[in-house]
């Protein structure tokens, strides 16, 4: 399938690819553009500030390759970069450490062409832990559809991250315009740099479309990421005091306060693992309480009365699911991704 050939009138698609020191992996993830079914107009990878060879790597590929540098900033800085240098109209992003499956542009292009007004599309991805030979999707396709109700799209992205569609940043399809309404990525979001900047899009634009087969593959094992991993009680807390905020100056408080309280749950569910997180466990409570069923709140102030106990008891179930393979019912598969 030739360049030419596949072609949409009045749609261009740039590929965003950040890279800092993935000079392991910054082959594959190019090669995986690359090789798409629908190409994509033009792929551009910032290397920021990377001490390897994978700024050297990533200018060998040519092609529709782009290669711009500069000094370390994050992720965020990287990928604004991208979007700053972009000529296409469309945005997609793809981790330096993750691939694309070969139709994912296709799908994706052919899912415009059926919803043209969408604004911004993602879809299912698989989680891969190729070093042990393990791959699932975050969701099966099965329970895809059934969220999405026979459809391929949600009618609220606040409303459908809550039910597990919550998309990938490798799979997500953005119109040039929307992201640069929003703001872009914010710089010094060291955490939730990609989910602060998605919020700030469903508030304009809650319609997103969701396709249930997977388009992407993120690589749980992969060398070293370019995002910064900070987890604290206090970086989760900004998050939602800051779009508590914008989601009220939008009109839109009731539907974040919904999400709000799903993800206040998901992160002390992880922090009850560790018992010198229950003060932190405490503290959300204290301050977002009032987005938490009262029931939930009682659970969780009983938990962290006993955090030790809590810890060992958590740690027991995880090794218990793992031993059992029932965690996504995960399984070794003779056909891999490329590792």
């Amino acid at each position: 399938m030739t360049r030419e050939a596949t072609q949409e009138p009045g749609l261009t698609f740039s590929v965003v690819i950040p890279a800092y020191n993935n000079e392991r992996w910054i082959g594959r993830a190019i090669d995986s553009v690359l090789s798409q079914s629908r190409p994509a107009d033009e792929i551009i990878v910032i290397d920021d500030g990377s001490t390897d060879r994978t700024a050297e790597i990533a200018a060998g590929c040519g092609g529709p390759v782009r290669l711009i540098r500069q000094p370390n900033g994050g992720a965020s800085a990287a990928r604004n970069a991208g979007i700053e240098a972009a000529s296409g109209n469309w945005i997609a992003f793809l981790d330096a450490d993750d691939q694309w499956l070969p139709d994912k542009l296709r799908l994706q292009v052919e899912h415009l062409r059926v919803h043209p007004d969408l604004q911004w599309t993602t879809g299912n991805y698989i989680e891969c832990l190729c070093e042990s030979e393990y791959q699932a999707p975050a969701l099966t396709e099965e329970v895809c559809r059934k969220r999405l109700g026979g459809r391929d799209f949600v009618d609220d992205y606040l409303a459908g991250y809550a039910q597990g569609l919550t998309g990938h940043t490798d799979t997500m399809l953005i119109r040039r315009d929307l992201l640069n309404q929003a703001g872009g990525f914010r710089v010094e979001q060291k955490r939730f740099n990609d989910l602060d900047l998605w919020l700030r899009i469903a508030y304009r634009q809650p319609r997103i479309g969701y396709l249930a087969a997977p388009l992407a593959v993120h690589h749980l094992e992969a060398g070293e990421h370019i995002s910064i991993r900070h987890h604290s009680a206090e970086v989760c807390a900004d998050l939602i005091r800051r779009h508590l905020k914008l989601a009220a100056e939008q009109d839109r408080l009731e539907a974040f306060g919904l999400l709000a309280g799903f993800l206040l749950r998901r992160w002390m569910r992880g922090m009850l693992f560790d018992p010198a997180r229950s003060a932190e466990i405490r503290g959300m409570l204290e301050e977002f309480g009032d987005l938490l069923p009262r029931s939930v709140r009682r659970q969780y102030r009983l938990l962290t009365a006993f955090p030790r106990s809590t810890a060992a008891g958590c740690r027991a179930v995880s090794k218990a699911v793992r031993l059992l393979g029932l965690r996504r019912k995960a399984v070794r598969k003779p056909g891999m991704v490329n590792r």
